[in-house]
């Protein structure tokens, strides 16, 4: 079922290959859980399916091998066991392999998820692919954060945006793919991401969010001891609580803006808004980055616990309200 948010950029992707104006590379831009390696691996089929005239069908042989990751011209790259990285050994094994005729005639379709992990030098090595691609090499990148890769790789792909849905409808494509689970509750956990809720498991994601919800209230309100609710937690779902720790901030920041609009740009003012006692914006953007930095980065060397505590810390503070205030 082509899920409903996604149905135009499959409509446009099809219209382009039919009329030979098919990019070399695509970057798929998605809101996290929202499609984009769904949409990645749809276009994969359309190009390499072989019944043309319903492509993809789904059903040919080269559909479900590329729905396998078994097809000889397909290649999908991605962080290797525990590594949060792409590295340069991989995007140099992925050229080689792309500068090879087809097995089946057609296309080389090359897969890059997440696009955003491919550290410094491996972006660097995947330029000459993308500035001189073999004939008939597709390249699809798929990224939450495309700002985290160089303008240079930027520039040389065409960008298809792939936004979170709304809430009925990723319960709906939720409830026809799974069927069982509270997936509105899920959802309230994980925010507009249908792809990383049919990947979970109901129960556990909404046990998981509830205690982590009531572990930041208590924070934010002083009720808990930072060191142990951190140390906790980086023993336990660390990632699944990060996301939890993501969308509470935002949900927050919301509450905090006019029009419950999330800013892209926080400017220092003199007063709070009316109507907030306790309003620090500029303080919450700042933990949501560091919230992702953390995500982005737990494979690094790091302390976890000792960054969660300094994380909840910082929510302590920015929720006082005899704490002076910037914004």
């Amino acid at each position: 079922m082509t899920p409903s948010w996604i149905g135009p950029e499959t409509v446009r992707l099809a219209a382009a290959h039919v009329a030979g104006r098919l990019s070399h590379a695509l970057l798929i831009h998605e809101d996290p859980g929202a499609g984009g390696e769904w949409l990645a691996l749809w276009t994969a089929q359309r190009v390499l399916c072989t019944a043309s005239a319903q492509a993809p069908c789904g059903q040919c042989t080269a559909c479900r091998w590329v729905a396998a990751g078994q097809h000889p011209d397909f290649l999908a790259l991605r962080p290797i066991e525990d590594s949060r990285q792409i590295r340069i050994e991989q995007i140099r094994e992925l050229s080689q392999e792309l500068a090879l005729t087809a097995h089946q005639g057609s296309y080389k379709v090359a897969l890059i998820s997440p696009a955003d992990a491919l550290n410094r030098f491996a972006a660097n090595a995947l330029l000459k692919t993308l500035e001189e691609p073999p004939a008939r090499t597709l390249l699809l990148l798929v990224a939450t954060q495309p700002s985290r890769l160089p303008a240079t790789v930027l520039s040389r792909c065409q960008r298809v945006r792939i936004r979170a849905p709304s809430r009925s409808e990723a319960v709906a494509w939720l409830q026809n793919e799974r069927a069982d689970g509270n997936w509105d509750a899920v959802l309230e956990v994980l925010g507009e991401a249908p792809m990383l809720a049919a990947e979970s498991d109901p129960n556990a994601v909404v046990e998981v969010g509830r205690e982590t919800r009531r572990g930041l209230e208590e924070a934010a309100s002083g009720g808990t001891d930072p060191v142990s609710t951190a140390e906790r937690w980086a023993r336990n779902e660390l990632p699944l609580r990060l996301r939890c720790f993501e969308k509470w901030l935002t949900d927050r920041i919301r509450e905090r803006v006019p029009g419950g609009a999330v800013l892209t740009e926080v400017r220092p003012g003199t007063h709070r808004s009316a109507g907030h006692t306790v309003l620090n914006i500029r303080e919450l953007f700042a933990m949501l980055d560091e919230v992702r930095e953390l995500k982005s980065a737990l494979d690094a060397p790091i302390n976890r616990g000792l960054a969660l505590e300094s994380l909840l810390r910082r929510l302590s503070r920015s929720e006082d309200p005899n704490r002076p205030r910037e914004g």
